[in-house]
């Protein structure tokens, strides 16, 4: 898991080559003026959702991780709150993996828990598990999804 600043994410290019298209395309434009839905950069390889989401609490949030796709959250309009714990660490499955959704969730509680500020982004792997949404209230993200 990598939490950090927006202006910093050309840093992280060496890890994946597809950080670079997600730099560029957030550098092209306002992610915050696309249409809520499903936006593909590079096909089924690289695309972002841009959602308006309800939160459900610390309590209603469960840990999800992807086998597929890394993550990288960005809020737009307001902190979320994300839990994480490593996969490693997940032993109670809630719903087994989907393949269709590249998604299962865990009941286990999460770890830790970071702010995901405006302004900033957090990039989940396949070896961390997060739970999204933790906060009251709607907001406004940019999820983007790089194939591994």
């Amino acid at each position: 898991m990598i939490l950090d600043r927006s202006e910093n994410l050309r840093l992280y290019v060496p890890l994946h080559p597809l950080v670079r298209r997600v730099v560029d395309f957030l550098s092209a434009g306002d992610v915050t003026a696309l249409p809520l839905g499903r936006h593909e950069i590079e096909g089924r390889r690289l695309f972002v959702i841009r959602d308006l989401a309800q939160g459900k609490g610390r309590s209603g949030a469960l840990l999800e991780a992807h086998r597929d796709y890394i993550d990288i959250q960005i809020a737009l309009d307001r902190p979320d709150v994300i839990g994480y714990s490593p996969l490693a660490c997940c032993q109670r499955v809630r719903e087994p993996y989907d393949a269709a959704r590249d998604i299962e969730f865990f009941a286990d509680s999460p770890e830790s828990w970071i702010t995901l500020s405006p302004g900033s982004f957090a990039v989940f792997f396949p070896t961390d598990a997060h739970a999204p949404l933790a906060i009251q209230g709607q907001i406004q993200k940019a999820v983007f999804k790089l194939a591994v």
